[in-house]
């Protein structure tokens, strides 16, 4: 089992019992989500922003325009910090504060370079669609050499990292357990709908076999 170092950066000071840093379970967290919360400071103020992320190995790429100030705010500072988070379901208790949540977060802290070479940037882009729907890639149609120049991309090497899961049940004071108070736990989770073609398609036009079984994969019909 590999793990992350620990630091005064990255350790987990509440809720120990609940963390780990080994680098398996903190890719299985990123590779499960869409979304990671980036944080940055701009003009000394503090901002948090969500953003679709790629990740290969222990790189994690980002895009968007070249006049983002977020992208250029993490340039700046040469450094970078972002969770990710899964909610899995809702704990509730007999009293009010011990009611809680189940889920999985991972927070990521390293460095953050600038992509320009035009091969990186187009490996670089392929990571992240790839993130979103995998055999996206070779069906859409190719980037222009202009939408590539307008675009910032940045890769960010995962230096340091821990993650947080609770995955238990109700944890009331033992003289609550008599109480005629219902308690347990609300599932939730994500699943996928029937895909919703574009207006614009023909009508014969079939949604393709690797969107078909993504589909099949996460949703609710795979259930039970």
């Amino acid at each position: 089992m590999e793990e992350y170092s620990k630091s005064n950066l990255n350790r987990v000071k509440r809720g120990r019992n609940r963390a780990t840093y080994d680098i398996d379970k903190v890719n299985a967290i990123l590779d499960a989500g869409f979304i990671g919360f980036l944080s940055y400071v701009y003009e000394g103020r503090a901002i948090t922003l969500p953003m679709a992320y790629g990740r290969k190995g222990n790189k994690i790429y980002l895009h968007g325009s070249q006049a983002n100030r977020m992208l250029l705010s993490l340039l700046e500072a040469e450094e970078a910090s972002i969770t990710i988070m899964h909610l899995d379901a809702l704990v509730l208790a007999r009293s009010g504060l011990h009611h809680s949540v189940n889920y999985r977060s991972a927070t990521l802290f390293g460095s953050v370079k600038r992509i320009d070479d035009d091969k990186e940037k187009d490996a670089a882009l392929f990571c992240v669609m790839e993130h979103m729907m995998e055999g996206r890639w070779d069906e859409i149609r190719p980037m222009k050499q202009k939408e590539l120049d307008r675009t910032l991309v940045v890769e960010m090497t995962i230096e340091s990292a821990s993650a947080k899961i609770r995955d238990v049940g109700v944890d009331d004071e033992p003289e609550d357990y008599d109480l005629d108070i219902w308690a347990g736990l609300i599932p939730i989770r994500q699943i996928v709908d029937f895909p919703i073609a574009d207006e614009r398609l023909p009508k014969e036009k079939e949604v393709p076999e690797y969107i078909m079984d993504y589909y099949v994969k996460n949703s609710e019909q795979t259930e039970g």
